[in-house]
C-alpha cells in the first residue's frame, strides 16, 4: 500500500465519538435497543455467551462468543446477550456516535455486525489493555479516559479493517475502495479536497490507471462511479457544515461550485430537498430522536 493516510480526512470530517457505559460482569439476558444514530463497541474480556440480533431478513441471528472478543455494531441494531449461567461474561462496553448516523461513510461500509477474537487483532491489544488497567481502577479523570482510550481503539479498529478487508468479505463501499492500493489515493484526494475540480481523468492519474480502466476497477470495488463519489462526498461534507451553520454561500465556494444557486440545484439532485429545507428537517428529526432516546 502506497504511503497515504486513508483515515484522517475521513474521521477529521465525520467523528465518531466513543462513550464508556458499563465496565464488569453481566449475568443473565441483556438488552440493548436499537437508538437512533447510535452504535455499540463491546469488548469480551472473559467468559461465553450467545449473541442474538435480526439479520436482513427479519430473522434472528445466533452467535456464540466462547473467548474475548470485540463485537462491533456500527449501525442501530437491537441485540441481546445471553451469558452464561455460571460466572456470567466479563465485558467493557461503549456507546459510538457517528456523525451523520447511518450516513457516515464508514457505517455505510461496515457490515450491520462484526464479530473479531482479540487474539486475531493483535495490534489492538497494547491499547485495550491500557484500557482494562483504567476501568479497573476507580481514579480520577477514569471515565474520561476510558472514553479516549475507545476512541483510539476505534480507530485502530477501522486501520485493522482496512488491512484486512479481503478477509472480512467486505461489499462494495468506501473501506474496500480506501482498501485498494490503487484506489486510496484517489480516494484520499478527494476527500482531503473536495471543492477541487476533479474529473474521471484527474481521479485516474492519482491512481496511476487509464481513464477507463480507472473508472471500471473503481466501480467495481467502491460500487458507484468516480464522480457519483465525489459528489456524495461534498453532499456529505455540505450537510456537515450546514449543520454546524455555515451558510449556503459560504458552503457553495468551499466545494467548488460557480454559483449557490449551482451548488443548490446538486444538493437538491443528490438530497431530494434544497439545502435550507434539508436543514430544517434534519433539525426536525435530531430533536424527535432525542426525545425518543430520552
Amino acid at each position: 500500500m502506497p504511503s497515504v493516510d486513508r483515515l484522517t480526512a475521513l474521521l477529521d470530517q465525520f467523528h465518531v465519538r466513543a462513550h464508556l457505559f458499563h465496565t464488569g460482569v453481566m449475568c443473565g439476558v441483556t438488552r440493548y435497543a436499537a437508538e437512533p444514530g447510535r452504535g455499540f463497541l463491546h469488548v469480551v474480556r472473559d467468559g461465553a455467551m450467545t449473541v442474538t440480533h435480526p439479520g436482513p431478513d427479519g430473522r434472528t441471528r445466533t452467535v456464540a462468543v466462547d473467548r474475548p472478543s470485540l463485537l462491533l455494531y456500527p449501525r442501530p441494531l437491537e441485540h441481546a446477550f445471553q451469558h452464561a449461567a455460571d460466572d456470567g461474561s466479563d465485558l467493557v462496553c461503549a456507546t459510538l456516535d457517528f456523525d451523520g448516523g447511518t450516513a457516515h461513510p464508514l457505517v455505510r461500509s461496515l457490515p450491520p455486525v462484526v464479530v473479531l477474537p482479540l487474539d486475531a487483532v493483535a495490534p489492538l491489544r497494547p491499547t485495550l489493555d491500557l484500557l482494562f488497567a483504567e476501568v479497573d481502577e476507580v481514579r480520577c479523570g477514569r471515565r474520561l479516559l476510558a472514553d479516549r482510550l475507545f476512541d483510539v481503539v476505534v480507530v485502530q479498529l477501522f486501520r485493522w479493517v482496512l488491512d484486512h478487508a479481503d478477509e472480512l468479505a467486505l461489499p462494495p463501499g468506501l473501506l474496500t475502495g480506501l482498501a485498494d492500493e490503487r484506489l486510496a489515493p484517489a480516494l484520499v484526494a478527494v476527500h482531503e479536497d473536495p471543492g477541487a475540480p476533479w474529473t474521471v481523468e484527474s481521479l485516474a492519474r492519482r491512481a496511476a490507471m487509464s481513464r477507463s480502466a480507472f473508472a471500471a476497477h473503481f466501480k467495481d470495488v467502491v460500487g458507484t462511479a468516480p464522480l457519483d463519489h465525489v459528489t456524495g462526498w461534498r453532499m456529505g461534507v455540505a450537510q456537515d457544515r450546514l449543520r454546524a451553520g455555515a451558510a449556503v454561500a459560504r458552503v457553495a465556494v468551499d466545494l467548488g461550485y460557480a454559483t449557490p444557486a449551482a451548488f443548490s440545484r446538486a444538493f437538491s439532485q443528490r438530497v431530494g430537498l434544497s439545502p435550507r429545507a434539508w436543514l430544517g428537517a434534519d433539525r426536525a428529526r435530531r430533536a424527535a430522536d432525542t426525545d425518543a432516546v430520552r
